[in-house]
């Protein structure tokens, strides 16, 4: 079995492209990325600059301080741009979901590698700990860690990473029992390479198809983590942009301003919906029972 190479990622560029659902998800997702990146350049306002007199305004009412003349979809509770907040509220929610999954897919890769190439009390160890993991519901231990760090946007990364790790632990445990004993990790291994060697340059690359599509799919999960700590006040703190603090300042206001809460909810989920989709269109791509 060989590694990896860049064919393999040709290929997965090519079958994902052949998939019109597949390039939809991953076009919203670039779209989402450039908008976060260039943020500065296309809110009409400063995200906290504050209008007190068009306070609650809807959709299109006229406005002196943003570049269009107008509030595009509305102004918040304290006059403030929604549109603004939420091409704001971008960077907050993709860097959360890329930060997250990355400390999620370092643990959880460490402690599977660990876990399946040495077995023992290693194994034992490592899965009873993911089984405590397991038996905690991963809001709540995040709702804990953060409470224990205090509500900032780095203990965020924190607490959403260090709440996901078990799944792809056990995800690449088993891949790591699949792979060590085939015949070229063998061979590898009476050539006299090391175990970190073997890990890090046999197994680990061999594994790369299930940690791609855990990874794709863990993503819109941190991102809905992250709205719910906001949500609660626990994450990103006022005045900085964030979709769940947005729903959550909008929670007051449903009846008098729907479109308060509407449009953070509506990026939230569009977000999340494009993340899943990517991931199932991966998936289906990776798995060789599913390849058409």
């Amino acid at each position: 079995m060989k590694q990896p190479s860049e064919s393999f990622w040709r290929d997965l560029l090519r079958r994902l492209l052949r998939r019109p659902v597949a390039v939809l998800s991953l076009a919203v997702i670039v779209a989402l990325a450039l908008v976060a990146l260039l943020a500065h350049y296309l809110a009409p306002a400063n995200p906290n600059q504050q209008e007190l007199l068009s306070r609650l305004a809807p959709p299109g009412s006229p406005s002196d301080f943003t570049r269009t003349g107008t509030f595009v979809l509305g102004a918040d509770q304290v006059g403030r741009d929604i549109l603004s907040r939420i091409i704001y509220g971008s960077r907050i929610s993709l860097a959360v979901g890329l930060v997250a999954i990355s400390i999620e897919l370092f643990l959880g890769t460490l402690l599977g590698s660990l876990a399946g190439y040495f077995g023992g009390w290693w194994d034992t160890a490592i899965m009873r700990l993911a089984d405590i993991m397991f038996a905690f519901p991963s809001l709540l231990f995040a709702i804990a860690v953060m409470y224990a760090l205090g509500p900032s946007l780095f203990n965020v990364f924190i607490a959403l990473g260090v709440t996901g790790w078990a799944g792809l632990a056990r995800l690449v445990r088993g891949e790591v029992l699949r792979i060590k004993n085939l015949e070229f990790v063998e061979a590898a291994r009476a050539a006299g390479s090391t175990h970190s060697r073997l890990i890090l340059k046999h197994i680990l690359p061999n594994a790369v198809a299930p940690l791609i599509v855990a990874a794709t799919l863990g993503i819109p999960g941190a991102i809905m983590g992250e709205a719910a700590l906001s949500f609660l006040g626990l994450g990103v703190q006022p005045p900085t942009p964030s979709w769940g603090s947005m729903i959550y300042e909008a929670r007051a206001y449903l009846r008098v301003a729907p479109w308060f809460s509407l449009w953070p909810g509506l990026a939230i989920m569009v977000t999340v919906f494009a993340f899943n989709l990517l991931g199932d269109a991966l998936r289906d791509i990776l798995d060789p029972r599913l390849r058409e």
